[in-house]
């Protein structure tokens, strides 16, 4: 069954998610004629950590994360089926991106097509949504309203395969109950398996960052985990809103997380930067982190005092140094007039 699907792969992350939310999501993407790139990549996330990967240069769906190979315990066969799976899903998505062509009518180059579908459970409130959304070259092509049980095609050439599922009531039956049912209950497996590390809270380290006097101070935090976060600069207790540039949640290399939010100062008599703070927040923690704008606090690559000849000489050494020319020169007076 050829099946158009899609959702770009970067930007679907899904910051801002209740603090009971857990999601799970598969993205599919087939590619042609892109240099060093595999011509299909399966990968799974469950509360946005990648726990599976498949491509077509190792044909072999693999676990990312070590409390994933406790799925074996249920199904021992669950990764060789896996394989297998994405296998056939790698020689559909290769003959999906040769139907688009022709629907676009195009011929040679580049072209990708891609698949998101997934689901979300409430542990609070045991509630669950399921979707899948398509695309191709980019542009959304194809999604699954479960609320109406029909397809969206937002694009002229995605309407003969939306009405070609609409139609198919037996297959739409096999969607609802997947991601309803099926969907719902591995992503409560998997939460269960990693609970130690899905459901972890910790708290970063926050530092006070600025490149020149006249530059803006960033409020910098890293390490902490997970993503969901908020990070604001207050003035006497109260959320500021203008002068202020927040910058993106982004990765680090070690799985945690860090962003930052700059503070223009320009307009900020130095006399009143006591009266600002910044404020970090992690979702499902109930303290939160204070950092008050003070100089010292500052950390700055701006540049240190020199000496005539251009050497380097740190601030706190310079003042021992002017000391120790001062006594140098009265032992040399001192001596230039008899007195020793």
């Amino acid at each position: 069954m050829q099946i158009f699907a899609a959702l770009v792969l970067l930007g679907t992350a899904l910051h801002g998610a209740a603090p009971m939310t857990h999601s799970m999501i598969n993205f599919y993407t087939a590619s042609s004629q892109l240099p060093n790139f595999p011509e299909f990549v399966a990968v799974g996330l469950v509360n946005e950590v990648e726990v599976e990967h498949y491509d077509s240069n190792s044909r072999k769906l693999e676990p990312k994360q070590e409390w994933m190979i406790r799925a074996t315990e249920d199904d021992p066969q669950i990764w060789q089926r896996g394989t297998e799976n994405r296998f056939n899903m790698q020689q559909t998505f290769k003959a999906n991106i040769e139907i688009a062509k022709q629907r676009f009518n195009q011929t040679g180059g580049v072209h990708i097509f891609q698949v998101m579908q997934g689901c979300e459970w409430d542990d609070e409130t045991d509630e669950v949504k399921g979707y899948s959304q398509y695309a191709y070259d980019g542009e959304d092509f194809l999604s699954l309203d479960l609320a109406t049980e029909t397809w969206v095609a937002p694009q002229q050439q995605a309407v003969f395969t939306k009405h070609k599922l609409d139609n198919n009531k037996a297959l739409m039956a096999e969607y609802k109950y997947f991601y309803t049912q099926i969907c719902p209950e591995w992503l409560k497996k998997f939460v269960k398996f990693g609970r130690s590390s899905l459901l972890r809270k910790d708290l970063p380290s926050v530092s006070l960052l600025q490149k020149t006097p006249s530059s803006p101070v960033s409020c910098h935090a890293t390490g902490f985990y997970p993503d969901g976060a908020m990070m604001f600069w207050r003035k006497d207790g109260e959320e500021l809103h203008e002068d202020v540039d927040l910058g993106e949640i982004l990765p680090n290399h070690d799985g945690s997380f860090q962003m930052s939010v700059d503070l223009d100062l320009s307009s900020v008599k130095p006399e009143d930067w006591t009266r600002y703070d910044c404020v970090f927040q992690l979702v499902g923690v109930k303290e939160h982190i204070f950092t008050r704008l003070e100089e010292e606090k500052i950390r700055t690559n701006r540049e240190k005092p020199t000496d005539k000849n251009g050497i380097n000489i740190p601030a706190v050494v310079l003042p021992l140094v002017l000391l120790l020319l001062a006594v140098i020169g009265f032992i040399v007076y001192r001596r230039c007039n008899g007195m020793l």
